[in-house]
């Protein structure tokens, strides 16, 4: 058989990620404080973007809908196409569009935002503002300045104050010294033994347990500053699982003290501070802003509202694009003036989508979990993202994309969407099958009434769930306890004698 070589030419199909797909998908997912800070981004680095500040009611009322509402028409229905084939089978295709298209799609259409309002502003100052220097200068000290002022003043040689540094930059704001010792010894070329030395000598700072590399540690270096480190109290470090069994007998035997000491020393323990670096300013949490509200209407249905200050808004801006599209002269200005075009474009039609897509998945989920904003959480129905995505027409993984960090704002509090997601507990008999977070609070109110002589056991427990219909293993009560953080009923009861 003679081999040779050919030239074909074959059409087929396959699956393209466009940079703007990567950019939509990117998008979906992001929490609002991030997609705030990439539309700054992309409107210093893309001069035809700018901001909207015109007034957002007439665009904002697109985006608010009640659960009998009709999206009708949907511009963008091509970004949400690509979104979903990019998560099926590689045998469906994709044809992305090309920049050109959107840079004309950009050119010829009219001026519009994504239909939301900014929560960015620009960082200068007006004439007439005034600085409060009040605030700057009584800014409190972080953990690490507090470590690094005592450095200073430690007299360390160059060599032994490097070690120190890295020493202090892995220590967490709880105060603990995350490093790994050989991995730091390696990395600055020193012996092991040495850095043992200057983090002896770092332990020594204030707070007293700061830098400590775990929990009996920290406990031991304050115990030792007050001179209470003796063989019994180390013995109960040691054995710290104990104490929080509240195993009293066991401690009083591998101490070698009687129960009356051990009583003493757990008192002790509990009044020292198992984090130092608490009382210490650290990076300031930014509190959760809801991406959705919920509101009950008059006649018994709720209604599912975007809120437009989470959602930035840019448009394009087609006067600037036609200046300088007409004084471009060389190949490389007009391409980079049309791929800021095609961007901008995008951008902004996959804002418009994201917000559009966020909308329909929530009022999904307030349809599908209506009883829960009735009645409560023992309500809540079992619930999974390809539920969802057939309900609305999408893919599951875009439904999870937009679940992830969104949260939403209802009579009942507020809620990460995907708390509203779990798994089905099969019922006894022909009934309804339960959401496995209903259960996990079945669980904890039951726990929540148990007196000293009526602690439920984890046998009990499936027994008296049972009676209210929920076909549950002694496993997954066990489980859904320990998620809870509940102790066992050992523990529980042993808790309760020692406490009445």
């Amino acid at each position: 058989m003679a081999f040779s070589q050919r030239m074909d030419l074959r059409q087929g199909q396959s699956l393209v990620m466009t940079p703007q797909l990567q950019q939509a998908i990117k998008l979906l997912q992001l929490s609002n404080i991030e997609l705030a800070a990439y539309v700054e981004q992309e409107l210093e680095r893309n001069p035809l973007l700018q901001r909207d500040d015109s007034d957002s009611s007439s665009d904002d009322s697109e985006h608010s809908t009640t659960e009998t509402d009709d999206y009708g028409a949907r511009e963008g229905e091509d970004l949400v196409r690509a979104q979903d084939n990019l998560d099926a089978p590689s045998e469906d295709a994709y044809e992305a569009d090309s920049p050109s298209d959107s840079a004309v799609e950009a050119h010829g259409s009219s001026s519009s935002g994504s239909g939301a309002g900014s929560t960015a502003s620009g960082s200068g100052r007006g004439p007439g503002e005034d600085v409060d220097f009040e605030s700057i200068l009584s800014s409190e000290k972080t953990l690490r300045e507090h470590l690094k002022d005592q450095l200073a003043m430690a007299g360390l040689n160059e060599v032994d104050q490097i070690i120190a540094s890295q020493l202090i930059e892995e220590t967490d704001e709880g105060g603990y010294m995350r490093a790994e010792i050989d991995q730091t010894a390696e990395q600055l070329g020193v012996e092991t033994s040495h850095v043992l030395e200057i983090l002896d000598i770092c332990q020594g700072f204030e707070p007293t347990g700061v830098m400590a590399r775990s929990i009996k540690e920290c406990l031991a270096l304050q115990l030792k500053e007050l001179n209470r480190l003796d063989p019994a109290m180390q013995t109960l470090l040691d054995n710290l699982a104990l104490v929080a069994k509240h195993d009293l007998y066991g401690l009083a035997q591998v101490c070698g003290v009687d129960r009356a000491d051990v009583l003493d020393m757990i008192s002790e323990i509990k009044a020292l501070t198992p984090r130092p670096g608490a009382a210490f300013a650290g990076d300031a949490a930014q509190a959760v802003v809801p991406d959705v509200f919920i509101r009950e209407l008059p006649y018994g249905a709720f209604g599912v509202e975007l809120n437009s200050d989470t959602l930035p808004r840019v448009l394009m801006d087609r006067t600037y694009y036609g200046e300088v599209s007409k004084v471009a002269k060389r190949d490389e200005e007009k391409e980079f003036i049309e791929d800021c075009a095609a961007n901008a474009n995008w951008l902004i039609k996959s804002l418009d989508q994201r917000a559009r897509t966020i909308l329909k998945v929530s009022q999904e989920v307030v349809r599908q979990q209506d009883a829960f904003f009735v009645h409560g959480v023992a309500h809540l129905r079992p619930l999974n993202l390809k539920t969802v995505a057939d309900a609305i027409g999408m893919h599951e993984s875009t439904v999870s994309r937009v679940t992830s960090n969104k949260y939403m704002s209802s009579p009942r509090g507020m809620f990460e969407l995907k708390y509203f997601f779990s798994a089905a507990i099969p019922a006894t008999g022909e009934g309804e099958a339960h959401s496995a977070e209903a259960v996990r609070h079945r669980i904890k109110t039951l726990i929540e009434n148990e007196t000293l002589d009526t602690v439920l056991s984890d046998d009990q427990l499936v027994d008296e769930l049972r009676g209210f219909g929920i076909d549950i293993a002694r496993r997954t009560v066990a489980k859904y306890r320990e998620s809870l953080r509940i102790p066992s009923s050992v523990q529980r009861r042993r808790a309760m004698r020692q406490s009445a």
